[in-house]
């Protein structure tokens, strides 16, 4: 991903927002509750998705069919639903860009659903590393044994987690 560029940024109605956190609720469940708030503003970028900033900050991003928490909004409200752990020896290929291969795989959670966003997350700390999407389900992700599992779409020091707005 390129520069991100910020062309205009507008609070969202209440409706909109409504709609946003059935959107999110969908994704990761109850913990969508984590990130409600009074003011929620969209920004318009140059991003392959939307960004939406939750009390200022960039904590969601989405597109037409999901939405779901950003590294920065899974650092500061974790969340335990579609998770997939990595081992200590991939921790450095994802925080590069890398896809998430099966053997560096610890463990899958059973909500994770092909095509859509999981958090990728370090088996150490259990701190984020990536958003990524899902290329199987759980069930099939399990019985894979080598290959791409998750396609990394954010990462920590991408320029969506150095965004500053």
């Amino acid at each position: 991903m390129s520069q991100i560029t910020v062309k205009k940024r507008h609070v969202i109605r209440k409706s909109q927002a409504t709609e946003l956190m059935k959107h999110l609720g969908k994704e990761i469940g109850a913990s969508a509750d984590l990130f409600r708030s009074e003011r929620i503003e969209r920004v318009e970028t140059d991003a392959p998705f939307e960004i939406y900033l939750v009390d200022k900050r960039p904590f969601l991003m989405g597109t037409a069919d999901w939405v779901f928490p950003s590294l920065r909004g899974l650092v500061e409200r974790p969340i335990p639903e579609r998770r997939v752990v990595v081992d200590s020896g991939a921790v450095r290929f994802v925080v590069n860009g890398a896809d998430i291969m099966r053997p560096g795989i610890v463990s899958i959670s059973s909500d994770v659903l092909a095509g859509h966003p999981v958090q990728v997350v370090d088996e150490r700390h259990s701190k984020p590393l990536a958003v990524g999407i899902a290329l199987f389900g759980a069930a099939d992700m399990e019985q894979q044994e080598k290959g791409k599992s998750v396609k990394n779409i954010h990462r920590v020091g991408d320029d969506l987690w150095n965004l500053e707005v």
